[in-house]
């Protein structure tokens, strides 16, 4: 397990497709034309390595220059409250492991280093939405169920 850097990017971009299939696309096979798009960007924030955002990854121990696993978040700062008076609050958003690499604790041990990455940063708790398939990992680390008033708006 490591953190994950620019050159990176490509598997990086590669896994969290795997997600979106996963997810939204019923079955996989979602379109990819975003990911030219989104490569420089990614690569920017993966050099900033003091920033707000991290990702650890692991590489696949069959294919060399491949990603088995990875785990993205962010840290965001939301006026303070009861419980959080600082207002730091960790966005897991991207949590992939490949599907021939699934099983090894890749994805476990990405998210313990992403978890003590917040805690480094002083976050006083984390967000991220679970799939049923991974809310068992996510319960075996503390996580529980919020009621979600959560909306959004496309722009």
């Amino acid at each position: 397990m490591r953190r994950a850097l620019p050159e990176d990017a490509g598997e990086v971009l590669r896994l969290r497709q795997i997600m979106i299939d996963a997810l939204w696309s019923a079955g996989g096979g979602g379109p990819t034309d975003w990911h030219a798009e989104s490569l420089p960007t990614l690569r920017e924030r993966l050099t900033a390595a003091d920033g707000d955002f991290a990702a650890f990854v692991v590489d696949h121990p069959d294919r060399p220059g491949a990603l088995a696993a990875l785990v993205v978040g962010t840290l965001e700062y939301r006026i303070g409250k009861a419980g959080n008076p600082h207002g730091r609050v960790g966005h897991v958003f991207s949590v992939a492991t490949d599907p021939d690499a699934r099983r090894r604790g890749y994805a476990r041990a990405c998210m313990e280093e992403l978890l003590g990455w917040f805690r480094e940063r002083g976050a006083g708790h984390v967000l991220l939405n679970a799939s049923p398939e991974a809310e068992p990992l996510y319960a075996s680390l503390g996580f529980t169920r919020d009621p979600d008033p959560s909306m959004r708006l496309l722009l």
